[in-house]
């Protein structure tokens, strides 16, 4: 019976788990990894191997790095920014566009992604946080927490701003739906390639590895970053009761997310990179996307919040845990 309802939610994620009414104290109890459940997420890394049997050509390489970008920007620009943090205006249709977008980088839902994400700002590096790996571990907090059962879920009552919205929360109670639409999409471009264009050394075969699977696995683990050594290895601007840091190498990979203590020293706003020497592609995204009337409002870096920063150093050892609840938004 485990079994077949850990299958159903490969199709509709509603489906069994653990609710919002769980407490913390029986989730801790009752909370499993859920293997057969996790599957896909185990096979598509296993399909990375494939690269060997499919090969490379400079087309595959290229357009995997772009799906990388793009998806990349759907995930730290909407899903965090928007979504987790309403850091932002934009319409409905293009809040659509992007929650969609952001499903082929097959981390769930948007409404899944900002629930969890708003919970851990309430928690951070608290017993309560999902992924503390001052708490739980390095492996937990970068991957491991996705495997429990009680977080395949979403956290409803977290975002009861997005569960309004119908189409929302289709693609986040099918979250299989887009990612299928993608993979399939990505092999059908490289059997047409291979029939237009043979000289580009590609198939249908390569481009799905390289562009879905390779792509999508790189793609979580640079975002898988932000919860584990973002935690653990950096710098502090900012002095706070979590271990949060700034990280330039992990702010380039993921397009701004890396400056980590910034953030959670002031989650509203557009920007992360709060000063011009910190990189935040995304944030740049976002003002020219503001510049075209796409999106609007950027909320900004408070100028009491800046001048803060530029008195502040702090090293990195220690905090004080005592008492902390950051806003969810």
């Amino acid at each position: 019976m485990a079994i077949r309802e850990s299958l159903i939610r490969w199709v509709d994620s509603y489906q069994g788990g653990l609710s919002d009414e769980d407490s913390d104290s029986k989730v801790r109890k009752l909370s499993r990894n859920d293997l057969v459940r996790c599957i896909p997420f185990i096979g598509i890394h296993l399909g990375s191997l494939a690269v060997i049997w499919v090969g490379v050509s400079p087309v595959a390489v290229g357009l995997a790095a772009m799906a990388y970008v793009v998806r990349m920007f759907a995930v730290t620009g909407f899903y965090h920014r928007y979504f987790s943090h309403c850091a932002f205006k934009t319409s409905r249709p293009v809040q659509f566009i992007f929650a969609a977008v952001g499903a082929t980088s097959v981390q769930r839902g948007a409404l899944w992604w900002a629930a969890h994400h708003r919970h851990h700002h309430r928690h951070s590096d608290e017993p309560d946080d999902i992924h503390s790996p001052d708490r739980m571990g390095f492996w937990w907090s970068h991957v491991l927490w996705l495997m429990s059962e009680h977080h395949f879920r979403t956290r409803t009552k977290l975002v009861r701003d997005w569960a309004k919205f119908p189409e929302l929360v289709f693609l986040d109670r099918f979250d299989i739906l887009v990612p299928v639409v993608f993979a399939t999409a990505t092999f059908a471009l490289g059997e047409c390639l291979a029939f237009a264009a043979p000289q580009l050394g590609t198939d249908g075969w390569q481009m799905f590895v390289w562009v879905f699977v390779i792509s999508t696995v790189v793609l979580y683990h640079c975002t898988f970053t932000i919860n584990s050594l973002a935690h653990k290895w950096g710098s502090k601007r900012f002095k706070r009761n979590d271990e949060s840091r700034n990280n330039w190498l992990l702010a380039i990979l993921t397009l701004g997310e890396g400056w980590h203590n910034n953030h959670h020293h002031y989650p509203h706003s557009a920007r992360q990179g709060f000063y011009w020497w910190e990189i935040d592609i995304t944030y740049s995204i976002l003002w020219i996307m503001s510049k075209l009337g796409i999106v609007w409002d950027l909320k900004p870096v408070p100028q009491r919040v800046l001048d803060q920063g530029r008195q502040v150093s702090v090293k990195a050892p220690e905090t004080n845990k005592a008492h902390r609840k950051d806003s969810n938004r």
